[in-house]
């Protein structure tokens, strides 16, 4: 079985505290565990690899590496760049939407179809939130973690693990995806 290109997500992953992961240590971790082209961007759980093994399996080996040799107990998002690219595509805040205002939140697992559905319902009041099978998209045009909107709320009423990364990010990540 060939390996395929993943971008991994860690959900919650931070510079210091419980959740602190070294990117060094990461990448350590995880070539001695045999996966190949090992990659982290910036420091906030964000890691490149190639593996013969599917995204939901991946999710879950990586989630008990990283629990065994770091410590924390995250929430692993898998994705092939082809998957990252198309929720970059279906952002649905164009033209009049700061792009650096955008928030995109990948789930670990889909969500409950009428959970999806009364959240959507709800009024953000300057917010607003588009909910697709695989990701949500966030318009924030005010300060972030100030407002109704937020990844750790989407997680709270929708029942699902999920992380959330900006344009920028997302689009280094696919770009760092198709590099040797």
């Amino acid at each position: 079985m060939s390996a395929q290109a993943y971008i991994i997500l860690l959900r919650g992953v931070m510079p210091t505290g419980k959740n602190k992961v070294p990117m060094a240590r990461l990448r350590e971790v995880l070539t001695s565990a045999g996966f190949a082209n090992v990659r982290t961007y910036i420091q906030t759980g964000n890691v490149l690899l190639s593996s013969p093994t599917n995204g939901e399996a991946l999710a879950a080996r990586m989630a008990a590496l990283i629990k065994e040799r770091i410590g924390p107990d995250l929430a692993v998002v898998v994705r092939k760049p082809a998957e990252i690219e198309r929720v970059l595509k279906g952002n649905p805040f164009g033209a009049g939407h700061d792009i650096a205002r955008v928030f995109y939140v990948l789930f670990a697992a889909p969500p409950p179809k009428e959970k999806v559905a009364a959240l959507v319902a709800a009024d953000y009041g300057a917010e607003k939130l588009v909910v697709t099978g695989d990701a949500a998209y966030l318009y924030i045009p005010g300060q972030y973690g100030k407002g109704k909107l937020s990844a750790a709320i989407l997680e709270r009423k929708l029942g699902v693990s999920a992380t959330m990364r900006n344009d920028n990010t997302m689009r280094k990540l696919v770009e760092l995806s198709t590099e040797g």
